[in-house]
């Protein structure tokens, strides 16, 4: 069911699907250089992967909107964590509903889908927000251009406290710059 569930969003919208990928290579890598164990790496890769699986219900022509959205649109695209809570609470991903339902919560109480602030985020969640925004602003999406890295770590740095929690904000500026994180296979502009 994960796998068919991870197939189909990959067929309907591959930009998703790449970026679920790079997210699971970067909070794997994340939870390692924090030392978490083989379990809760585990849990996280799953998470990871499936983290947007409620984009499956999104319209495709948002999806793939060119140029910003307006607050309709952006209103559909925020339902995207419950919907996805919806289709695995009751079957084999459903150790996967922490991370698909709070990965777009904020430290300070400001995200969606519950208004979740700190420690009531799961902490998976929580390190998932920041590689989740990370690798969303340095990827070209078709309503925007990625942002250069440096800029991105900086928006990492300014939002630490925030939007993010300040741990896991500076634990990823921290691996990233000793290459801990960073795909070797990706620009770093």
């Amino acid at each position: 069911m994960v796998a068919d569930l991870a197939s189909a969003l990959a067929a309907r919208d591959p930009v998703t699907a790449a970026h679920s990928a790079r997210v699971t290579f970067l909070a794997v890598r994340l939870g390692s250089w924090l030392g978490w164990s083989e379990t809760r790496l585990e849990a996280l890769r799953f998470g990871a992967r499936l983290h947007d699986i409620g984009k499956i219900t999104v319209s495709a022509q948002i999806l793939r909107k060119r140029g910003p959205l307006d607050e309709g649109e952006l209103a559909e695209i925020r339902t995207h964590p419950a919907a996805g809570a919806k289709l695995i609470a009751r079957g084999p991903a459903s150790g996967a509903l922490p991370f698909v339902l709070y990965h777009h919560e904020r430290w300070d109480g400001a995200g969606y889908p519950t208004g979740r602030s700190r420690g009531d985020i799961p902490e998976g969640a929580r390190l998932l927000a920041v590689v989740d925004a990370f690798d969303a602003m340095t990827t070209t999406r078709p309503y925007r251009q990625a942002l250069p890295t440096s800029r991105a770590l900086g928006e990492i740095e300014r939002c630490a406290g925030t939007q993010f929690d300040a741990f896991y904000a500076h634990a990823f500026l921290s691996a990233w710059h000793a290459g801990a994180v960073a795909d070797p296979n990706a620009s770093t502009g």
